[in-house]
């Protein structure tokens, strides 16, 4: 399982999560940053460095949260 960036980051876009990424997985998109799925290594460095809680493990979604995952898929299907 990956880690997701939720809507929180649209309204605070910060970024520490792409700082401390040890794989270098987080990339910035034009309203947020997106984890890129497939390098992801689940560490959850991300994790404890966003300021607003905006990262949110894959299995732990709402349902509200599902299309953060497709928008990230997206983001990265042609990277």
């Amino acid at each position: 399982m990956a880690f997701v960036i939720t809507s929180p980051c649209e309204i605070e876009k910060a970024g520490e999560c792409a700082t401390v990424c040890p794989v270098d997985c987080i990339e910035e998109g034009k309203s947020q940053f997106y984890i890129n799925p497939d390098i992801c290594i689940d560490c959850g460095a991300c994790v404890a460095v966003c300021p607003v809680d905006a990262i949110v493990e894959e299995y732990d979604l709402t349902e509200e949260q599902e299309p953060y995952l497709e928008k990230a898929e997206k983001f990265f299907e042609n990277f």
